[in-house]
This record gives C-alpha cells, sequence and structure tokens, in this order.
C-alpha cells in the first residue's frame, strides 16, 4: 500500500532534493550538494565491502521512506552501503574540501577513493571529516558504510521501532539529511559560538579555528545594510553593541555577523552568520508565583509537540518549504513554542523558528528499553516519582558504555544547536524512557549553558532538578501539582483525535486517547478543555503548556492537522480564541 503523502513532495526534485544551503548559521561560499541518486547495496555484518549494488537510493532519504525509491527494512543483522561518483567544480579545486553530513542513523563509516576518513556514531547529529588529502584531481569515488539495529539495539533512537504500532513509527535507517561538500583554506573558521548578554548590550563570541597560529581575527555586526560596530576580536572576546532590540515571537529581530580570518595581511577566510538579542529567564511575578520570562518579563508560552515526521519521508522533511509550512500555520493560529520531540532537525528548521519567530524546547533523543507497565502508567498516574539514581535497570540504563554515550550525544546536541536564539530550553529526558541521574545531568546542562532553560525529567519521575515542575496529562483532570518553588509547566496534554478518511496513514489502526467523528465536536472539546481545566491554572502558577500534537504521526490521529498535512482538523477561529487566553 502506497502511503499518503504531502504536497510538498510533488514537485521534488530528484536531481538534488533539498537544495538550500544546510547551514545558515556559518556560511561560506564555495559549496556543493551531494543530494540525489547514490548507488547502494544491503549486505550481511561481516562484508567488507560489496562489488555489485542493489538499485538507486535517492538521499537524503532513508532507506524505509517511499521518497528513497526503495522502501526496504534495513534489519539488525545487515549493513547499508552507499556510492556516489563526484568531480569538484574548478573553483573548489585548489581549497581544503571539508565533507558534511546533516546526520546519518546509527553508525557509519566512510570512505573516499577505498582509504576510511572517519566514522561517526549517533543518528541525531552533523559531523564532517576533512577529506582533503584523499582527493583525485578528477572523479572520486564516496562510499558509506551504516549500521542500525534500531530498536534491537541501545542507541538513542526516539520513537523508531522495526514494526511501527501505536506511538512507535517507521525507522530511519542511513543518511537522513544533506550530504555536502565545503571549500575552505588549510587556515579557516571551524565553528562560532555566540551568546547574547542583553544585560550589557553585547554578544560574546568564541571563534574556533581549524588549527592554532597567529592571525587576526576582525568581527562586524550588521542592521540591515548597516554597520552598527567592527572590531578586531580575541578567540573569545564580546562585542559591545551600541542599540538593539530584542528578539521575541512577536518581533523576532536578528542581525548580521561577518567573520574574517587574516593573516600577514592577506584575507584568510570569511564566513557570514547571524544572532537574536534575547533572555530567557525564571523570575516572581507580583504573586509570589515563578515565571518564565523572556526579556526580563513573564512571557506565557503556547506551545504544540512536534515530532518532525512525514509520511512519505519520515525523519526527512519532503523539501524546505514542509518546514516552513508546519512553523508558520502553528504560529498562525496563536502558538508561540513548539516542543521538538526526541527528534533533532536540519539546521534549516532552527533557522526558520529564528526567522520567523517561534520558541523551540528540544528535546534529546530517548534510548534504551521503554518503561514497564508499573513506571510508565500506573505510579505516574498517583504522583509517585522513582528515583532513577538508585537502580539504573528500572530504567534499562544498566550499563555505564550506554549511559556514558548518551551524555557524550546529549553535549553533541547541545553544541550542535547553541546557536540559534529560538531554544529557549533543553529536556535530556521524557516520560522516563531510559531515564538516569536526571538531575544531576540536568544541572550539567544548566550549567553548561546557563542562558536556557531545563526540562531535566519531563513528564513523570521527577528528581527535583532544573529547572520546572514539568507534568504530562493526559485523559485524567488537570490539577495544580503541590508548588515548590520552580515555574509548573504542563508540558504534554491534551491529544484530543480524529480520523480524517483518505487522509490517514492506517484507517483501521488509528487511535488516540479521547476520539471524536467531527471537526465541530472536536473544536468544541478543545475550547471547553482549555476554559474548564487549563485557563484557571494560570492564575494559580502555570507557565506554559505543550498541546499533542502538530501533526497525526502513523496510527496516531492526534494533530491539528492530518499526516499529510492537507487538512486542518479544528476550526482554526475556535483555537486562535483559545490561545488568545492562554497568557498571563
Amino acid at each position: 500500500m502506497e502511503p499518503i503523502r504531502t504536497p510538498f513532495s510533488d514537485a521534488l526534485n530528484e536531481d538534488c532534493p533539498l537544495p538550500e544551503y544546510p547551514r545558515p548559521q556559518l556560511i561560506r561560499e564555495g559549496w556543493l550538494n551531494l543530494n540525489g541518486w547514490f548507488d547502494y547495496a544491503v549486505t550481511g555484518e561481516g562484508a567488507a565491502g560489496c562489488a555489485d549494488y542493489d538499485g538507486k537510493i535517492l538521499v537524503p532519504f532513508a532507506i524505509e521512506s517511499a521518497l528513497s525509491g526503495v522502501r526496504r527494512q534495513l534489519l539488525p543483522g545487515e549493513r547499508l552501503w552507499y556510492r556516489k561518483y563526484f568531480t569538484l567544480p574548478e573553483e573548489m579545486q585548489s581549497k581544503h574540501i571539508l565533507l558534511h553530513f546533516g546526520a546519518v542513523d546509527w553508525q557509519c563509516e566512510v570512505f573516499l577513493n577505498g582509504i576510511s576518513v572517519g566514522g561517526h556514531t549517533g543518528g541525531y547529529c552533523a559531523f564532517s571529516f576533512d577529506i582533503t588529502a584523499f582527493l583525485l584531481k578528477g572523479e572520486n569515488e564516496l562510499k558509506i558504510k551504516v549500521y542500525d539495529p534500531t530498536d534491537k539495539g541501545h542507541q538513542q533512537r526516539g520513537k523508531q521501532s522495526m514494526q511501527s504500532h501505536g506511538f512507535w513509527y517507521t525507522s530511519t535507517s542511513g543518511i537522513w539529511q544533506t550530504v555536502w561538500l565545503e571549500a575552505a583554506g588549510d587556515l579557516f573558521i571551524k565553528d562560532l559560538r555566540l551568546t547574547p548578554d542583553t544585560d550589557r548590550s553585547a554578544l560574546k563570541i568564541k571563534t574556533m579555528l581549524s588549527k592554532e597560529t597567529g592571525c587576526r581575527i576582525e568581527a562586524a555586526v550588521l542592521d540591515g545594510g548597516e554597520e552598527l560596530v567592527r572590531q578586531t576580536v580575541e578567540a573569545e572576546d564580546v562585542l559591545t553593541l551600541p542599540r538593539f532590540a530584542f528578539w521575541s515571537p512577536e518581533e523576532p529581530k536578528l542581525y548580521d555577523l561577518v567573520v574574517e580570518l587574516w593573516q600577514g595581511g592577506e584575507l584568510r577566510d570569511s564566513v557570514r552568520s547571524y544572532f537574536g538579542m534575547r533572555k530567557y529567564s525564571v523570575e516572581k511575578d507580583a504573586a509570589g508565583l515563578p515565571r518564565l520570562c523572556l526579556n526580563g518579563k513573564p512571557y506565557f508560552q503556547r506551545g504544540l509537540l512536534d515530532q518532525g515526521y512525514w509520511p512519505e519521508s519520515g525523519l526527512s522533511a519532503p523539501s524546505d518549504e514542509a518546514l516552513i509550512y508546519d512553523i508558520q500555520t502553528m504560529k498562525d493560529l496563536g502558538f508561540n513554542m513548539l516542543r521538538k520531540h526526541i527528534k533533532t532537525e536540519p539546521a534549516r528548521w532552527y533557522y526558520h523558528c529564528d526567522r520567523l519567530g517561534m520558541l523551540v524546547w528540544q528535546d534529546m533523543v530517548s534510548g534504551g528499553d521503554y518503561l514497564s507497565p508499573l513506571y510508565a502508567g500506573v505510579l505516574p498516574t498517583v504522583n509517585v516519582h522513582v528515583h532513577d539514581d538508585k537502580s539504573y535497570a528500572r530504567f534499562h540504563r544498566e550499563d555505564a558504555a550506554w549511559r556514558e554515550e548518551f551524555r557524550r550525544e546529549l553535549f553533541e546536541m547541545i553544541d550542535m544547536l547553541y546557536h540559534f536564539p529560538s531554544i529557549c530550553c533543553w529536556v535530556p529526558f521524557n516520560e522516563g524512557w531510559g531515564q538516569f541521574d536526571a538531575r544531576e545531568i540536568g544541572w550539567s546542562v544548566k550549567e553548561y549553558d546557563p542562558t536556557r532553560f531545563v526540562d531535566h525529567a519531563s513528564g513523570w519521575h521527577d528528581q527535583g532538578g532544573p529547572e520546572f515542575k514539568s507534568v504530562h496529562k493526559y485523559i485524567l483532570p488537570v490539577r495544580l501539582p503541590k508548588p515548590d518553588g520552580r515555574p509548573f509547566v504542563l508540558s504534554e496534554y491534551g491529544g484530543y483525535s480524529m480520523t480524517v478518511d483518505g487522509h490517514v496513514w492506517n484507517r483501521e489502526k488509528s487511535f488516540g486517547y479521547v476520539s471524536f467523528r467531527t471537526k465541530e465536536k472536536l473544536s468544541a472539546a478543545y475550547r471547553k478543555l482549555h476554559e474548564k481545566q487549563i485557563i484557571p491554572l494560570i492564575a494559580k502558577g502555570l507557565s506554559a503548556t505543550v498541546y499533542t500534537q502538530v501533526s497525526d504521526v502513523e496510527f496516531e490521529v492526534n494533530g491539528m492537522l492530518t499526516y499529510d498535512r492537507r487538512v486542518m482538523k479544528l476550526d482554526e477561529q475556535t483555537v486562535r480564541e483559545v490561545n488568545e487566553t492562554l497568557d498571563f
């Protein structure tokens, strides 16, 4: 059976899907997109290579997805191989060449012209290699070998499953974000770490270089065409701004940044970036209640759970327009926050949140086995929180190596996404799934990035860590938890459902928490839920809400939108009116 499709894949460019520049936060002129048709093969785990290929696969879509052209499940005992030939454009041939992968799930090794150039473990973070020493003058052969046991392994995988059912979805194996080449000099800017300091009207800037050497770094901040400041900076320095406007969802003001690297009077490298001036903090309101604040003022966050799946392409959006559509549509409904749920997105998604004005809560990807019914269904319902540092076996985190891998990937994700001003909250653990040492890890994240909120254990097994009293509540009435000095956030709720014939993944197996048959009844129930249960809690301390969810996902039919993004299931005016009342 062919899956339903969104309108965003109707005009898919198979020669180069997702052709846009993949890293808006660090732009360099010389680059080459490698998306498109690759050769692929599936072999046994012991194969050192493959002489014959099974056919063509469309990168960057996972082998399990329809848009890949393959739509085949990768089994735990198998290895997936990719091959593509490329020739560098003439203008890139005298440069250092970096090979970038947006994401490859889960473990991969990369070969160029038969030589291994490196590997990466972790399915949700970007990585790159300097391949200059391995390049040939003419045609080059790129190969990638991938291993992904999905839910038969311990790795961070979110809701991926070998057998989709309920709230477990089709797996994603192999390349699922853009593959691209970038040209740079032998001395270049590897990364920028930008931290706005609104209290001091300043931008903290850390410039990371490809190698330590004597050079001069020059930085300039621009507002449109006007240069606000230009100065020579150290590797870690501060740019004082003569003036600035705050970034917010209502006014998503961004400033341009140009960073140049000079040596001996010669310009060695130049990159373009951007930043937004915003401040996230917890402050007490006039009634003494702790509130989430934006730019020094209490700011109610009206959010949605955003799982970022697409029927024809899984974890990969079919186009840049698809990414924009979800963000803008939810903003038009009056939401100002999206909780990106146990997955990461390509850099362009966060960039669109930055420029369109949408706050982001970023979940870490869950790993390990799911909880037993006792810890997942019973104890949270009666408000019993199990300690996660006493017995790792309760949360299926017995192996110290698994725990260390989670920590490494958590901070790798934070480093990767640190740049984006729209991200206001890190969520290390969700509903106890693979949870361990959440209090300690929450404080480690807060120390590593004090500029953002931390929801250390979203939903179930609260350890008293930073920074919220975070509650999930479906079906049962939402009640005010016992105050403990932390802001109260309803980080998942609702989940009201409706199937729409012709726009559903599987009519017979669809499910939701509370189901309705018509748009009118669904919309009326949505209004009643908020008027009777949610809105009265705001005066008592509720500071943020995360309704489930942006769109249907496979068997789940509790979205604002159908899975194919073709039907808005709730009355838009009703949603906007409810959101207008969700405020301090």
